[in-house]
Parts: C-alpha cells; sequence; structure tokens
C-alpha cells in the first residue's frame, strides 16, 4: 500500500483543488473560470455578503482579480453553463451535473428540511397558485409573488420577527419547487433574490432531454468527483462534497475502490482508512497562498482540515460575539502549504475600506507571514473596489500586520 506522510497528502489534496502554485497573472477568461468551476465540482451559495458573495470568492483564490459578470452570465443567460441546485448545499454546478442529483430532487421528504417537507401538506392552496403563476409570467421572485399573494388576499402580510429566517409561504412554496426541480433559478436579480421560472425555460437543451441516470450511477459518480476534487481523503471527506449518505453511498465506495478508482493509501498520523483518487498527483511542492472563504472547499470538511493542516477552524457568524474566539466572517490564510493566519474582514463599502476586524496567526505562521497576508489584502481589497485596507488592533498578528500593510500602501 502506497504511504504518504500528512505533508504529502496535504499537497495532493491542493494540487487536486489548484492551490499548490502561484495564480497566473493573465486575464482570467471565461473558459478559464468554468474550467475551474468543472474542476472544483460546484460552487456553494450563501446569503452572507460582509466581504463578497460566497460563491465568487473560491474562483478568486484560485484565479486571482476575475471579472465576476463571468458567474453572471455563465449562470443566467442561455445557454447556461452553470444552474443552481442542492448539491453540497444550495449550489452553482455546471449545467451536465444537474441530471446527477435527480434522486434528491425525487426524494425531498428524506433529503430535505422540515419546512420544506412539510409544504405540499400545509400550503396545498398557495402552492397551485405559486406553479400557475412560474408557468404564465415566469421569471418571478419570491418577492413579486407574495405582494401579488398579499393584494389578493391570499397570504398574510411579511412578518419582520427573525427576519431573513421567517419565509412566506410564497418563499416556502418556491423552495418546496426548487428542490424538487419543478422550479429553477433562471438568474439572480440585483438583490441577489433568485428569478424562478420552469426547468424547461432554464436548461440547455442536451441537459433537458439527457436520458435519466439511474440513481446508484449518479451517486457513484458523484462520489468520485467528490474524490477528485478533494484528491485524497476518507470517506467522510468525500461523500460530504455532495452531501451524500447512506447504504448507496458506502456500496458506491467499494464499487470505486474495486474498479481502481480510488486507491487504498496509508497517511501516517491519519488513523481511518484514506484513499487517493487515481487521477490526484503529488506536486513537488507547494508555493501559492491564497485567503479562503469560510465556503471554501478546503475548509468545508473540519476534521479533514484539522488532520490535514493541524488547525481548529470554525465559522463564527452565529456564536454570539462575545463567545467569538476568531472573529465573525474569518478567512485562513493559505501561504505555501500551511494555514499561518486567520482575519475577520468586513469590505466597508461606503467608506470604501476594507476592514480586518481582527488578525491571528496560526502555529504555523512564519516570519513573513504578515507581510505576504498584506500583499493579499491589498489584492482583494483592489478587487472589491475599496481605496485602503485598515487594520483594527484586535488579535496578536494586528501590529505586524497593520506595520506590514502600511509599508506596502
Amino acid at each position: 500500500m502506497e504511504t504518504l506522510s500528512i505533508a504529502q497528502a496535504r499537497r495532493v489534496a491542493l494540487g487536486a483543488q489548484q492551490m499548490h502554485r502561484a495564480r497566473p497573472a493573465r486575464p482570467v477568461s471565461t473558459r478559464r473560470a468554468l474550467a475551474t468551476v468543472e474542476r472544483l465540482g460546484l460552487l456553494q451559495i450563501d446569503s452572507v455578503n460582509v466581504l463578497a458573495r460566497a460563491h465568487l470568492l473560491p474562483l478568486y483564490s484560485r484565479l486571482g482579480p476575475y471579472d465576476v459578470g463571468l458567474l453572471d452570465r455563465a449562470s443566467g443567460r442561455a445557454p447556461r453553463r452553470l444552474v443552481e441546485t442542492w448539491a453540497h448545499v444550495a449550489s452553482f454546478v455546471p449545467a451536465d451535473t444537474y441530471p446527477l442529483l435527480e434522486w434528491r430532487r425525487r426524494a425531498y421528504v428524506s433529503e430535505a428540511w422540515g419546512v420544506i417537507r412539510g409544504t405540499p401538506l400545509n400550503h396545498s392552496v398557495e402552492l397551485e397558485d405559486v406553479r400557475q403563476m412560474i408557468a404564465e409570467r415566469g421569471p418571478l421572485t419570491a418577492s413579486q409573488i407574495h405582494d401579488e399573494l398579499e393584494a389578493d388576499g391570499r397570504a398574510a402580510p411579511r412578518s419582520r420577527v427573525e427576519w431573513g429566517w421567517n419565509w412566506t409561504v410564497a418563499k416556502r412554496c418556491l423552495e418546496y419547487l426548487f428542490f424538487t426541480g419543478e422550479v429553477m433559478s433562471a438568474r439572480r436579480n440585483p438583490a441577489f433574490e433568485r428569478c424562478y421560472d420552469l426547468p424547461e425555460r432554464v436548461l440547455p437543451p442536451a441537459v433537458r432531454d439527457a436520458a435519466p441516470v439511474p440513481d446508484d450511477a449518479a451517486i457513484r459518480t458523484l462520489l468520485a468527483r467528490g474524490a477528485r476534487a478533494h484528491g485524497v481523503g476518507t470517506l467522510r471527506c468525500f461523500k460530504d462534497y455532495f452531501r451524500l449518505k447512506g447504504p448507496a453511498t458506502r456500496r458506491a465506495m467499494a464499487e470505486l475502490v474495486e474498479d481502481g478508482t480510488l486507491v487504498p493509501v496509508r497517511v501516517l498520523g491519519w488513523d481511518e482508512p484514506t484513499f487517493r483518487h487515481r487521477d490526484a498527483v503529488l506536486p513537488r511542492r507547494a508555493t501559492g497562498q491564497a485567503l479562503l472563504s469560510p465556503f471554501d472547499p478546503v475548509v468545508w470538511e473540519r476534521r479533514r482540515l484539522e488532520a490535514l493542516f493541524d488547525v481548529f477552524y470554525r465559522i463564527e457568524i452565529y456564536v454570539p460575539a462575545p463567545k467569538r474566539v476568531l472573529g465573525y466572517y474569518v478567512l485562513p490564510f493559505l501561504e505555501d502549504d500551511a494555514i499561518t493566519a486567520f482575519v475577520d474582514l468586513k469590505a466597508d463599502r461606503q467608506a470604501g475600506v476594507l476592514r480586518v476586524q481582527a488578525a491571528h496567526t496560526s502555529p504555523h505562521a512564519s516570519g513573513a507571514t504578515a507581510e505576504r497576508l498584506a500583499g493579499e489584502l491589498g489584492l482583494l481589497a483592489r478587487w472589491l473596489g475599496l481605496a485602503e485596507t485598515v487594520v483594527a488592533p484586535a488579535g496578536e498578528l494586528a501590529p505586524a500586520l497593520a506595520g506590514a500593510v502600511a509599508t506596502a500602501a
């Protein structure tokens, strides 16, 4: 059996995620951006916009400054190269991945959460109203549909309690229809609201007319794609990529090992059965650097992150402020093959400032960490259209980082 050190496994993982070398200096083309999404398998979507939308940052981390309109056009204009669906969670995926997730849309009773599962029973009348409105006049947003239902007396006014989580009936109906595939997102409007429409008006014809994929084959393909994206890892790592579960996933894993797609390896210090995707390579060294979004595939599976990088990291958005350790929206800083720092970032668009609200070192920080991180922050600020970077005096790295930022300015 092949044996890898943790350092070697880490480089395999970074190579699989295209994070092992410096980003290209040339402009980012649509073709290159979409090829990177294809390699990653998906881009996670999240509504938090304290720095930038979650799906925008993984491409930036790998390619550097790029025109975010590339993704808007790829997902919002025909023929769409990217579509939205439930993959890791809500995600943009290459259009040809959409048929591989049909089993999940069909199995919404076991795959979706309670609000979604209960919609057909709790809101059957409104559900039919929403179906008809989308069919006749889509694409429409949840707000547009709610306002019309409310004006007609078919929906109660919006509640402002727990705003953001307290969905209107229209939103519940649309999220059910979206989860099950009866409607899709044709595009996102400037407020980042989904504009819902029928699949036949969203999917490219080749995808729309493709033959159904048997459930076992779809799950096996998704598991293999998760393994290819990670390069090396455990069953837990690979199945988390597309949030797979159950006996079908374990059978798929056995089949992928049997046919040689996954090769058992021994990773010294990682005390779990571990596998390498047959296409994964071991870079001789890792020389890249990047800030990683909390929603980047490199940091998704926290136990994997601890095993490979020897750091503890959790997103603390939902932790009460007095109990936060690192900050509200914290990005790990990848320096060569180590995570050396954590920075709590905020884009203050009104003031034109990238605010570093806290800066902490990891045990793997180097003598060059502050200088290299300052360079990354300057590049990020320019990409976001912010004029300067301001470092608050919070965290043990803050003094050195503030000095490096001032020197680089």
